[in-house]
């Protein structure tokens, strides 16, 4: 990559940024779809799964990883716009106190 050290850190100071600008609509986005909070978390387990596997010397290509990560993003991400096109999110009522009308 690079040799020089001040570069590395201006890199990290500015992924930093990037992180704390976009932390709050990225958020925001998956706590309003679940889905999405699932499949971060299986991304999270396969890149733990492909650490241990490199750890025991197996070495798993990257591209495979990569690719396999885009694909069910993208897949993901068309099936919440179909779904947003077919019906509206169900909405719960408050819980009623035992003894309330509801």
């Amino acid at each position: 990559m690079v040799d020089d050290v001040r570069i590395m850190i201006a890199a990290v100071i500015a992924s930093l940024g990037l992180m704390m600008l976009f932390a709050r609509s990225i958020g925001n986005f998956v706590d309003a779809h679940p889905s999405i909070k699932m499949l971060a978390l299986s991304f999270l387990v396969m890149v733990g799964v492909v650490l241990v596997a490199e750890g025991f010397g197996h070495h798993v290509p990257k591209g495979y990883i990569y690719f396999a990560m885009a694909f069910s993003f993208g897949v993901e991400l068309l099936n919440i716009r179909f779904c947003k096109s077919r019906s509206k999110p169900v909405k719960l009522r408050e819980s009623a106190m035992p003894g309330e009308d509801v």
